[in-house]
């Protein structure tokens, strides 16, 4: 039998603020199999994003242990986590994070790029992905000069130009209209289905929520 593509045990993050400790996670147990559709749901503040930052492999626990792919990420040293994230991680933040100096192609290509993909490749997956997501048309553009809901879908070709085995999207709809909001949410859906790829989405929209097959409630940094 095969392991799940993600398994995390008894994670616990503390952050020091000033001169007191914050526990954010309190014990986190979350499976998610290879090809799921999974919906993070919470308030603000319940611990959302750190719980995607820790499966993604951007931070590391206090306690517990993530294992991807069967292998623990606590055993990985700094560099070898990177490529992890590299190889096999795409991350879609509520900040967008472009690189304000690139436009939009060299956005989304970026990742290939540092990857050591052939530049011709990674050029044609970029104009590809862009293609998909609308905007052909914006390729030159820089971040500056997209709206928000270009931003968001610049960031989602980003995220998927390695062809990561896992996309870890946080509140991608978060900062849009509701239609807007629908296509992004219709995209990720489609883009994921087409590379066979496993989909956690953390948010606090009930719509959003009822669009994945499996939802796990994040409630003052427990699992509910």
């Amino acid at each position: 039998m095969s392991s799940p593509l993600l398994r995390a045990t008894g994670l616990r993050k503390t952050y020091r603020i000033g001169s007191r400790l914050v526990e954010v996670l309190r014990g986190v147990d979350l499976t998610v199999e290879a090809g799921e559709f999974v919906a993070l749901r919470g308030a603000s503040g319940a611990g959302k994003s750190t719980l995607l930052h820790l499966l993604g492999g951007l931070d590391r626990p206090n306690h517990g242990e993530i294992q991807f792919r069967g292998q623990s990420l606590a055993a990985l040293t700094d560099g070898e986590l990177a490529q992890l994230r590299l190889a096999h991680v795409g991350h879609i933040f509520q900040a967008y994070h472009l690189l304000p100096e690139l436009d939009a192609l060299e956005n989304v290509a970026l990742p290939a790029r540092v990857a050591r993909l052939d530049v011709a490749e990674a050029e044609r997956r970029a104009r590809d992905l862009l293609r998909r997501v609308g905007l052909e048309h914006r390729l030159e553009h820089r971040p500056a000069e997209l709206s928000g809901g270009e931003q968001q879908r610049v960031a989602i070709a980003r995220a998927l130009v390695n062809q990561p085995a896992l996309i870890l999207a946080d509140e991608p709809t978060g900062n849009l209209d509701s239609h807007t909001g629908e296509e992004i949410l219709n995209l990720l859906c489609e883009l994921r289905a087409e590379h066979n790829a496993t989909l956690v989405i953390a948010t606090h929209d009930a719509r959003v929520a009822t669009r994945a097959p499996r939802v796990v409630e994040l409630v003052d940094g427990a699992l509910k």
